[in-house]
């Protein structure tokens, strides 16, 4: 669970190499829009062996950032699904660390349904500081972290103020273990339901406000790296089941799901409460 150790969201002494990468990172982003854009709904696809789309588009996004950040950061260490290959796990030794999903909801994308992004964390001594959730759907860049607030295109934006104009929702993504459902059906009858089909949007939602909490048991770190710190920035607790990811040491394409929970300390609770009961 996230420990909010900053509870006035006071900004905390930044350093500069912080502030240049962040600076850094939110201008590589912001550049591959124009060419997201135009693959949107476009561009062919193949299906991995796990089952999830892969587009020539997620590899040109990866290799176009990371290009932009490792001739400025070359001493920091990078991840990302499409251009880290292999099954080797790769050891993360450097102070600072890149997470990319070059396009999160690559099955959306592909077929032109615009819940859709790009994900992109910045980690230090393997926990996520600093993330940015390209939202298609709103063309809007959200970033953030603990101790620097919530942004939606560099525009400070307060949790509190979106959710108390929304309904109780939560985001849930299929298919889902009859087990795990059956212990959450309570939630199914309290809550209203959005699936998604995007895990960094789904999780920066939770961030803003938009939505209550989330589940997701078929999740990857890259899905959420960049959220997990957006989540941060407004104290929402973040809980996973089994062993956290981070502070990530190693990287690999074929590391295992990270099943977590997160939401309000209320929905948190609820979901723990009945978890532990079954």
């Amino acid at each position: 669970m996230y420990e909010n150790k900053n509870p006035k969201g006071q900004a905390p002494v930044e350093q500069p190499a912080m502030s240049y990468r962040i600076q850094t990172a939110r201008a590589a982003l912001s550049e591959q829009v124009a060419f997201f854009t135009s693959q949107f709904g476009q561009v062919g696809s193949e299906w991995k062996e796990d089952d999830t789309r892969v587009t020539s588009a997620d590899l040109a996004i990866s290799e176009q950032v990371f290009a932009v950040l490792q001739s400025e950061f070359p001493e920091d260490d990078y991840c990302s699904e499409e251009t880290n290959s292999g099954e080797e796990l790769v050891e993360l030794n450097a102070h600072y660390a890149w997470v990319l999903d070059p396009i999160d909801g690559t099955n959306n994308f592909a077929l032109g349904f615009p819940v859709c992004g790009i994900s992109l964390a910045l980690l230090s001594d393997g926990i996520p500081v600093y993330g940015f959730v390209y939202d298609h759907s709103t063309q809007s860049l959200l970033e953030g972290g603990p101790g620097y607030g919530l942004f939606k295109d560099q525009q400070r934006i307060y949790r509190t103020a979106l959710a108390a104009q929304t309904q109780t929702m939560v985001g849930l993504q299929f298919p889902i273990d009859a087990a795990l459902l059956g212990s959450l059906y309570p939630l199914l009858t309290k809550y209203r339901i959005r699936s998604l089909g995007s895990g960094a949007l789904t999780s920066a939602y939770v961030a803003t406000g938009y939505l209550t909490g989330v589940i997701d048991r078929r999740i990857k770190v890259w899905d959420i790296a960049a959220a997990y710190a957006l989540c941060a920035a407004v104290g929402i607790d973040f809980v996973f089941i089994g062993e956290s990811p981070f502070p990530m040491k190693t990287f690999s394409p074929q590391m295992d799901y990270c099943p977590y929970y997160a939401g309000t300390s209320e929905f948190v609770d609820q979901v723990a409460a009945l978890l532990l009961s079954n």
